[in-house]
């Protein structure tokens, strides 16, 4: 695995305007990571200080491989901490979400407004019987109350498993049952697109054979309403109405279980991820403020879904932490128009924008026009979540979007990690094609496959070394898988991603270490290849993969979709191999190259390249629950 292959480095730095680091938490990252690594456990005590405990914890981390325990004994709720603490001190009337529909529609929402919703709807599960422990499942469009209902199970103490309103009855049906789900909380439909989509139909079918399920509660959004006929359905907002206004949160230790969120695996069923409260309060917290850099005045945009860990931790946690005020939207990036975000962001004067390196390259694609036509001088950070942000992208997003003032922060973590791990430090010099360096407290390394660490420029195992606050505590009912990303590569956490290091110590990721292309001996990452393709004028997007080949173990084929105004021809697809032959050498040029109109990716915008090789090769696909269509 440590076969040194040709990695070309795109040399150029780019700086943001000097007043962002001037005005930033981190004033100096250098200074704030070494003094991390002396003292890691009083690098994450501070950050818990920040915070409001009921009671102080005895230790800060207790480790015994591979099981950590965070700020041991330590009471709290995340709740208390997202909205009590705002409402009190002299945040009860700013604006805590912004929502737009679909169609248009706006909702905008105080936090003490929240703040008496998540007390009554509080109130109301407690009314179906539902008790600290007990597991809700959440599968609701992207609405405010999605955020009221899983704060509103986080205050009693119930564990929420929120489902992605885009999958089907299957997909929610396994997540249910091995969730064990007490309720299900739903909506009749969401729209997309203009259109509705039914998914009470879908929560009907998911609940056969699920005799865990003892209420399902129905949010009805279209007119006329449905009727609920059965004896388990209940309104949403009528178990709110005969209910106590107040409801004290629910005292909860540090470790208790806050969410399970359910993640593809590359084969076999889905893993449900338990994260626990304290630790992933913290991380979720000290990453919103010193990441993203967020302030009093901001207004946040992640443009994911709580569905996915990006919008747990970066929509909701994280951001009503801070106290900050955060943009939620049902709508699509190209519907009714390619200028509807844009148009929001001029709108609501949004200042922190994060969002997936899929969308920017299909903002590429549409062409500079639709950005252009609106004022986005609001903007102050830009982020990236997902896949790697290819140099393509990087450049078109700092220019076009930030006007080459606001810093662009690629950023990696994992359902698995819970908050981001590696970035780029605000104000800090970028690197079109690197993620950055770890966050203070995060300690990483690129290793072969014994553990030992691998020279600058040669390709590796990313990994990472030490104990963090948000780590996820096991996977629900499978506490072996859990054990495998920590006895995989010596004792460390095992990403399951490639990735190299530069001299300065920033860190590319090259894609899954199972998506790892294996040409004449030669090992080389996916994400490589197909950054190389998409810095070419035609290419808006591509995926490639490993084909058998009895010579040189795998051959490459590339999946590739074009921008407007180019047309597929056999010229294009020989000029695009050579294109890569010339960028990464003759050992990287694909063997062939298929023009395609889409690509399958999941929900959350990554493309499953496993399911284009199954498709090739005849293969089974596997667990193919998130794919978008």
């Amino acid at each position: 695995m440590s076969e040194k292959f040709d990695v070309k480095l795109d040399s150029k730095s780019y700086l943001p305007d000097p007043s962002v680091k001037e005005n930033s938490w981190m004033q100096d990252y250098e200074k704030v990571y070494s003094e991390s690594l002396k003292d890691p456990e009083k690098h994450w005590e501070n950050v818990a200080e920040e915070l409001e405990w009921f009671e102080k914890w005895d230790k800060v981390m207790e480790w015994d491989h591979p099981y950590a325990k965070w700020f041991t004994n330590a009471k709290m709720n995340i709740t208390h901490n997202c909205l009590d603490r705002h409402v009190f001190n002299g945040r009860r009337n700013k604006v805590a979400m912004i929502w737009v529909g679909d169609n248009g529609a706006e909702q905008v929402i105080t936090y003490r407004q929240l703040y008496r919703d998540v007390m009554r709807f509080s109130n109301g599960l407690k009314s179906l019987g539902v008790e600290k422990g007990d597991t809700v499942c959440i599968y609701m469009p992207q609405v405010p109350e999605q955020i009221v209902a899983m704060l509103a199970c986080a205050r009693i103490g119930a564990i929420h498993s929120v489902v992605f309103g885009g999958f089907g009855a299957k997909a929610l049906h396994s997540r249910i049952k091995d969730a064990q789900a007490k309720i299900v909380i739903t909506a009749d439909a969401s729209l997309r697109r203009g259109k509705r989509i039914d998914l009470k139909s879908l929560v009907d079918e998911a609940v056969v054979n699920a005799s865990c399920v003892e209420k399902i509660v129905v949010l009805r959004r279209m007119t006329p309403q449905m009727e609920l006929f059965s004896e388990i359905e209940v309104d949403f907002y009528e178990i709110m109405e005969d209910v106590e206004k107040e409801c004290e949160p629910e005292i909860m230790d540090s470790e208790d279980p806050l969410f399970i969120l359910y993640t593809s695996g590359t084969t076999g069923p889905a893993k449900g991820i338990v994260h626990t409260c304290g630790g992933y309060m913290v991380g979720t917290y000290y990453t919103t403020k010193n990441v993203l850099d967020l302030k009093e005045n901001d207004v946040m945009w992640c443009t994911a879904d709580p569905g996915w860990i990006t919008g747990h931790s970066y929509i909701v946690y994280g951001p009503l932490s801070m106290g900050a005020t955060i943009l939620i939207s049902e709508t699509t990036p190209d519907y009714p128009d390619p200028g509807v975000w844009w148009s929001m962001i001029e709108e609501f004067d949004v200042s922190v924008f994060y969002t997936a390196p899929t969308a920017i390259r299909m903002f590429m694609r549409m062409g500079e026009e639709w950005p252009g036509k609106y004022n986005l001088s609001s903007l102050r950070i830009l982020g990236s979540v997902g896949e790697p942000l290819n140099p393509e992208a990087f450049k078109w997003y700092y220019r076009v979007i930030g006007k080459e003032k606001c810093p662009v922060l690629d950023t990696w973590w994992q359902t698995e990690t819970g908050m981001h791990m590696l970035t780029t430090a605000v104000g800090e010099p970028m690197k079109p094609g690197f993620t950055g360096r770890p966050v203070p407290g995060v300690v990483v390394d690129v290793v072969d496959e014994n553990g030992d660490p691998v020279p600058a420029g040669t390709g590796g195992f990313l990994v990472i070394k030490q104990p963090w606050p948000s780590m996820m505590r096991t996977v629900y009912g499978n506490d072996e898988r859990y054990r495998q990303y920590w006895t995989t590569i010596q004792n460390y956490y095992s990403a399951g991603d490639l990735a190299v290091r530069d001299e300065d110590g920033y860190i590319m990721i090259q894609g899954r270490a199972d998506d790892v292309l294996i040409v004449a001996g030669h090992n080389i990452g996916s994400a490589e290849v197909e950054s190389a393709l998409v810095s070419h004028e035609a290419v808006a997007e591509a995926a490639v993969i490993g084909k058998p080949d009895p010579l040189k173990g795998d051959s490459i084929k590339a999946f590739v979709i074009l921008r407007m105004g180019f047309n597929s021809s056999d010229k294009l697809r020989l000029d695009l191999m050579y294109h890569v032959r010339m960028n990464l050498g003759p050992i990287a040029m694909p063997s062939e190259v298929e023009i395609v109109d889409s690509l399958p990716k999941t929900r959350s915008g990554k493309i499953m390249r496993r399911l284009l090789k199954a498709q090739e090769l005849g293969m089974d696909p596997g667990d193919v629950s998130s794919l978008e269509d």
